[in-house]
C-alpha cells in the first residue's frame, strides 16, 4: 500500500492533544469527594455503566478522526503489469555419449559433470527454445527444441552410456543438430557441442557439416573436455573389481577449432568441471536474448473503505450520545 499524499500523517499528532484534553477533564471533574463514617453501605451498589460507555463514544471519535486523516493521505494500491517481448534463440545441445566419458579428470566424470553444466546452462536461460542431441558410433535426438525446459533437463538425466554403440561420430552430431535448426525462423540459431575424442565413426566429416551450418547460418561452440596427456579411467576388472588405468587424452583440437570459426563460434577447452561450468557461462553471457519490457503501472485508490468506517464510528459515537448517553456530560 502507498499513500498520494503522506503529509496529512502530520495531523495525527492532534489526537494524543485531544485524549489528553479529555483525560484532564475527566479526572478533575472527579476531585469532589464526601466522607463517610464506612463504606459497607456502598459494597452493593452497581458502577455507573454509563459512565463506561462515555469512553466507548470517546474511542468512536478518536478512531473517526484517525481513519478520516488516513482516508486523505489517499491509500492507494499499486498495479504493476509487465509485458516482455522476447526474439528466442534456438539452441541444440550435441553430447558425446562415448565410452571415454568415463574418465574421471573432471569430477566426478566427464559424462555427469557435462550433464550437470547442460542443466545449469538451460536454467539460466529465457524464451528461448533448446533441444538435446546426442552421439556415439551413431546420432540421434533425444528432445528437438523445445520450451519445456523440465521435460529436457529430466532427460538430461536419464541419458546412459552405452546405449548407442560404441564410436565418436561428431560430424553426425553436428548433421542431427543442423536438421532441427535448419527450418527455424529465429534470428540466431546455435549448437554447442560437447566431446572428448576424436571423429572416428558416421559417414559426415565434421568440417563438411560446419560448412553446411554455416550455410543455413547456424554458429556452433565446440567444447573440448578432458585434461591435458593421461585421465584416470574405470576398469571393473573380473578379479581384483573396480580399478582405473590412466588413458591418453586424445582431443581434435584443430578440427573442433575448425568447426567454431567456421560458423563464427569459438571453441572452448575444459580440463576440470570448475573451467567446464566457465565455460558455458562464457557462452550463456555471449548468446544472450534480447527482451523488450514494457512496464504499465495503475493506482486503485482505497481511501473510500477508510473514509467509510470513519464515517460510521462517527455515526456510533452520535447515536450513543443521543440515545444511551443522554444527559451524560461531554469532556
Amino acid at each position: 500500500m502507498e499513500f498520494a499524499n503522506p503529509q496529512w500523517f502530520w495531523a495525527l499528532l492532534i489526537l494524543p492533544l485531544m485524549i489528553g484534553v479529555y483525560l484532564y477533564r475527566y479526572f478533575s471533574d472527579r476531585e469532589t469527594s464526601f466522607t463517610f463514617s464506612s463504606l459497607n453501605l456502598l459494597s452493593d451498589i452497581p458502577g455507573n455503566w454509563k459512565a463506561q460507555l462515555h469512553w466507548l463514544q470517546a474511542a468512536c471519535f478518536w478512531g473517526g478522526i484517525a481513519l478520516l486523516i488516513v482516508a486523505l493521505a489517499r491509500p492507494q494500491e499499486r498495479l504493476t503489469t509487465v509485458e516482455r517481448n522476447a526474439e528466442g534463440i534456438d539452441i541444440v545441445l550435441v553430447l558425446d555419449l562415448s565410452t571415454s566419458m568415463r574418465a574421471e579428470d573432471l569430477k566426478p566424470n566427464r559424462f555427469d559433470a557435462a550433464r550437470q553444466v547442460a542443466k545449469d546452462f538451460v536454467d539460466k536461460r529465457q524464451s528461448d527454445r533448446i533441444g538435446l542431441v546426442t552421439f556415439a558410433m551413431k546420432s540421434f535426438t533425444v528432445v528437438p527444441p523445445t520450451l519445456d525446459y523440465r521435460l529436457l533437463k529430466n532427460l538430461i538425466d536419464e541419458l546412459e552410456m552405452g546405449i548407442i554403440e560404441d564410436g565418436t561420430a561428431i560430424g553426425m552430431g553436428i548433421a542431427t543438430a543442423i536438421n532441427r535448426l535448419k527450418d527455424s525462423d529465429t534470428e540466431s540459431k546455435v549448437i554447442i557441442l560437447l566431446t572428448d575424442g576424436q571423429n572416428n565413426a558416421g559417414e559426415v566429416d565434421p568440417v563438411t557439416a560446419a560448412d553446411l551450418a554455416a550455410t543455413y547460418g547456424i554458429k556452433i561452440y565446440t567444447i573440448g573436455a578432458g585434461t591435458r596427456g593421461t585421465a584416470p579411467y574405470p576398469i571393473q576388472d573380473p578379479i581384483f573389481g573396480r580399478r582405473y588405468q590412466n588413458v591418453q587424452v586424445n582431443i581434435d583440437e584443430e578440427m573442433l577449432t575448425s568447426v567454431a570459426e567456421l560458423t563464427g563460434g569459438r571453441y572452448f577447452r575444459a580440463t576440470d568441471a570448475e573451467e567446464l561450468q566457465n565455460i558455458y557461462a562464457e557462452i550463456d553471457a555471449l548468446e544472450k536474448t534480447d527482451v523488450e519490457e514494457l512496464i504499465y503501472t495503475d493506482y486503485k485508490d482505497l481511501y473510500v473503505r477508510f473514509l467509510s468506517i470513519s464515517l460510521i464510528l462517527f455515526l456510533s459515537g452520535f447515536i450513543l450520545k443521543k440515545t444511551v448517553l443522554s444527559g451524560v456530560e461531554d469532556y
